[in-house]
């Protein structure tokens, strides 16, 4: 009798696990779908610039945030402008994305980029065709 016992106890503890792990699983239908986050927002990196002028040349220099090491950035400034309107000083930021791998982790890479420029002219600046702001450093 003792052995029927035994085997009575073992199932009921069996059918507990079995029924506790049967409640703790997530199921498919509740998970719900995780809303993407505007392209704005997931798209806009962290800039600093630093703007250096001396004899009639600005170097302007700075930092990117990149979604991992491999990724590629470029600089290259330009007059931009007419007559009409208020010139400034065009940055563009390139940041290509490397198809290799790479631990995907933010990283900061550094540019420079220099134009001959008249003193004290703004800097708009675009990363990737974007307009972006910068914070100064």
């Amino acid at each position: 009798m003792s052995h029927m016992r035994l085997w009575v106890s073992a199932a009921i503890i069996a059918s507990v696990i079995l029924a506790a792990f049967a409640l703790s699983v997530p199921h498919t239908r509740d998970v719900g779908e995780k809303s993407p986050l505007p392209a704005a927002i997931a798209s806009a990196p962290v800039v600093t610039l630093r703007d250096s002028f001396k004899k009639g040349m600005h170097t302007i220099s700075g930092s990117i945030e990149t979604p991992n090491a491999c990724t590629a950035v470029k600089a290259s400034a330009t007059i931009a402008g007419n007559a009409s309107s208020t010139k400034s000083i065009l940055v563009a930021i390139l940041m290509q994305t490397d198809s290799g791998v790479c631990l995907q982790g933010p990283t900061h890479a550094n540019f420079q980029t220099t134009i001959a420029a008249p003193a004290y002219m703004p800097i708009t600046l675009i990363v990737n065709g974007s307009p972006v702001t910068a914070a100064s450093s």
